[in-house]
């Protein structure tokens, strides 16, 4: 018997795809956290289903109602904003690159209010400044000017404006002249 008429090479069993489906793989990756329309479209093609079974697959989860840019968008910011304290220049460029319409990023940032903002990098300052660090920027004004430059970095880092960053540790760092 021939290679070709082979029993093991024509078997439908044997020639499909090993391991999960396209959608038990989309389900899976909605059980760890939500996603992004670009997202899961990516994960899936990622994991070698081809154009075809993503469309149907897609289409599927509209049906179900699996996939919402604006929830999944509004949640990452609030999470990530909260959690993790981070801004909005960095909440933008995450959001991108799930591949979250322009028009969605701009309203879901809206929704951050500018205290809530300028509290948590209040926060961020606040949990830096050790008691080791308040005494050597208290006692020496050159230590003062670098723990400046340090703590607006970290925030322009965590995605905080300049101007914002510069706003909260002046205010920080003022506070402990007062004290």
């Amino acid at each position: 018997m021939n290679e070709a008429s082979s029993p093991e090479r024509t078997d439908p069993e044997r020639t499909q795809k090993k391991g999960p489906s396209a959608w038990d793989s989309a389900l899976r990756l909605l059980g760890v956290r939500a996603r992004s329309r670009h997202e899961m479209r990516e994960r899936l093609t990622r994991k070698g289903f081809d154009a075809d079974t993503v469309d149907e697959v897609m289409a599927r989860l509209d049906k179900h109602q699996l996939l919402d840019d604006t929830d999944f968008a509004a949640e990452w910011v609030r999470s990530r904003h909260l959690n993790s304290g981070k801004g909005r220049v960095a909440l933008r460029h995450e959001l991108r690159t799930k591949g979250i319409s322009e028009s969605i990023i701009a309203e879901t940032l809206a929704d951050i209010d500018p205290d809530d903002e300028r509290g948590v990098a209040a926060g961020l300052v606040e949990r830096k400044l050790t008691p080791s660090v308040v005494e050597r920027v208290v006692a020496d004004r050159a230590e003062r000017e670098k723990t400046l430059r340090r703590l607006v970095a970290f925030l322009v880092r965590r995605g905080y404006s300049q101007s914002l960053a510069f706003d909260v540790v002046g205010e920080a760092l003022g506070a402990l002249d007062d004290a």
